[in-house]
């Protein structure tokens, strides 16, 4: 485990806090267990009691560099050791450090009888000899029913409880006492709760068989804290604990546009796809393309060197990469890049709470900046309505806050398509709406945007098409029959190709026939204006002669005077 740089204290209000550094419990306890003072984990068996309380030990060790002290009464340290190796912490590199320190008390009631003179003096020796060892900071003490288990007498008990939880104030140390579940009370014993100054409660619950581990803050003096049941998992990696409450609305927003993948789609869009950090939804009955609408964004977001986290609740990784290669979409390289992880797992797997706990682990793990869900309207089956909506909400509030572009798939009826049976959709900032179109003994798919804020976009029905270079949208053919898809878009288009080559044919044959006219015409006035020219010589010629014979009449008289001497 790496060590952090934090500050080992917390101040709210007055009161001194001790960072656990597990999860999502300093969250919901505002910083932390109140340092130098006792706190109370307790619940039934195999809740996680022991788990917390280590963990709580050794998050203190190695990122705050506090070393703890785990008195057990109940496991041998060998034990624990292969116990919390399984979860990635090595404590005997931690005991030969001086940062761990683990006693083991055996105490067997058959070997002990109870007077008036019990007291815990012989712990208080041992436990004090162990902090000093270590210098300890931190205390557990596993169980408390442990070191009480051969004796009844409820005033010695409740006096030795109220030392023991004195003495651990006295000495400053942050303390966790864990105690088994009583059958009325929290406790056994049902004293611990009242001289504890923070009391947790840790279950295992089963719903319809379904189990979900929960925490719960009972109280806590001196502090404001989250008040509801809080699930949480236990995994290879320890603790996470997930606050339930949703995220207030003022998280930050993007202007920035990404691609949809799809090119026509993007044109749907005013030619730039939807905001980066908004929650689009993409719904339709089955097999009509919401996985691959899915699958096409995350392709071009992978392409932009982004990374995503595709979670599935019904394909196995391997069936959706072979299915997405079919249309062309091939997503296993970007796995062997690092920038796709696809997470896959029943719903029935764990409850609601936990799938939450499990995404937002994930998220903090991976860091993408895309998320994709296939398909929530799954998650129906581990929750009630109102339990499926809440959670849902929760996740897109935290999605939005912190700028992941988020993208689910919603299964649909036929009856009921502009709506989801999670009824989530208000949520959603965009809302892609898939359906069938069934004409002529044929079913076609279509996309149209049903809402998309904050943009504009098209309010076209798209017939989208499956192919083996990926996802086409093309335009739908809408006349006096209908909106047509499928073959019946394609034969009315032939029959509108045929119609229009008709068309260009008879438009080709007036233009030949009015150019025949036109060169018939122009033969026709050549030859009359060769006419013409024609007779415009003869007479010219005439009227030449003319003129050539009244001169010569002319002269011939002037000539016949000049001989007879006239004298005009």
């Amino acid at each position: 485990m790496p060590k952090q740089n934090k500050t080992n204290k917390s101040v709210m209000i007055g009161l001194t806090k001790c960072p656990t550094g597990i999860q999502g419990l300093d969250e919901i306890t505002g910083g932390g267990l109140p340092q130098g003072r006792p706190t109370l984990v307790c619940g039934s068996a195999g809740c996680g009691k022991t788990v917390l309380a280590m963990e709580f030990l050794l998050r203190g060790a190695l990122q705050y560099n506090e070393p703890g002290v785990f008195i057990c009464f109940e496991e041998t340290p060998e034990d624990l050791t292969k116990n919390f190796a399984a979860l990635g912490f090595d404590l005997n590199d931690l005991i030969s450090r001086k940062l761990l320190d683990i006693d083991y008390i055996r105490i067997e009631r058959s070997e002990m009888s109870e007077t008036g003179e019990f007291n815990l003096e012989g712990l208080f020796v041992r436990l004090e000899l162990a902090i000093n060892t270590v210098k300890a900071k931190r205390v557990v003490l596993d169980t408390i029913e442990g070191l009480f288990a051969g004796f009844s007498n409820e005033a010695i008990l409740r006096a030795e409880l109220r030392r023991l939880f004195s003495w651990l104030k006295e000495k400053g140390v942050t303390a966790i006492i864990t105690g088994e579940q009583g059958e009325k009370t929290l406790t056994r014993y049902g004293l611990e709760e009242y001289v504890a100054d923070c009391v947790i409660t840790l279950a295992h619950v089963s719903t319809e068989q379904i189990a979900t581990r929960r925490l719960r803050i009972v109280k806590y003096r001196g502090s404001l804290h989250g008040t509801n049941d809080y699930p949480f998992l236990i995994d290879e990696q320890g603790i996470s604990i997930l606050p339930i409450t949703s995220m207030g609305l003022d998280h930050a927003v993007s202007d920035e546009k990404i691609s949809t993948g799809i090119p026509r789609l993007d044109t749907m869009f005013t030619g730039n796809g939807y905001y980066r950090g908004s929650s689009i939804l993409v719904s339709g009955t089955s097999g009509s393309g919401k996985t691959s609408i899915l699958s096409e964004f995350i392709n071009a977001a992978c392409k932009r060197g982004e990374r995503c986290l595709f979670f599935i609740f019904e394909e196995s990784p391997a069936q959706v990469i072979r299915n997405m290669r079919s249309i062309g979409i091939d997503l296993e390289p970007w796995i062997k890049k690092g920038l796709l992880r696809f997470h896959a797992a029943r719903p029935s797997l764990y409850g609601l709470e936990m799938h939450l706990v499990t995404i937002h682990k994930q998220i903090k793990e991976f860091k993408p900046d895309v998320v994709a869900i296939d398909p929530i309207s799954n998650l129906m089956n581990i929750g009630t309505l109102k339990e499926t909506k809440s959670m849902i909400t929760r996740l897109a509030d935290f999605l939005k806050a912190s700028i992941i572009t988020g993208i689910f798939t919603n299964l649909t009826q036929s009856d009921s398509l502009e709506e989801t049976a999670v009824g989530i959709s208000s949520l959603m900032d965009t809302w892609l709406l898939l359906r069938d179109l069934e004409v002529n003994g044929e079913r076609n798919r279509s996309l149209y945007i049903l809402k998309s804020r904050g943009m504009k976009h098209s309010n076209q029905v798209r017939e989208l098409l499956l192919t083996d270079k990926g996802i086409e949208l093309q335009d739908v053919y809408v006349g006096a029959a209908g909106v047509l898809t499928g073959s019946a878009r394609l034969s009315q288009e032939a029959v509108e190709k045929a119609e229009a080559l008709i068309g260009k044919q008879g438009f080709e044959f007036m233009q030949r026939e009015l150019e025949r006219k036109r060169k018939i015409l122009e033969a026709q006035i050549t030859a009359m204006r060769t006419e013409f020219e024609s007779e415009e010589d003869n007479l010219k010629r005439a009227v030449a002669e003319e003129k050539l014979s009244e001169k010569v009449t002319v002269q011939d008289r002037a000539d016949m005077g000049k001989l007879r001497k006239a004298d005009k």
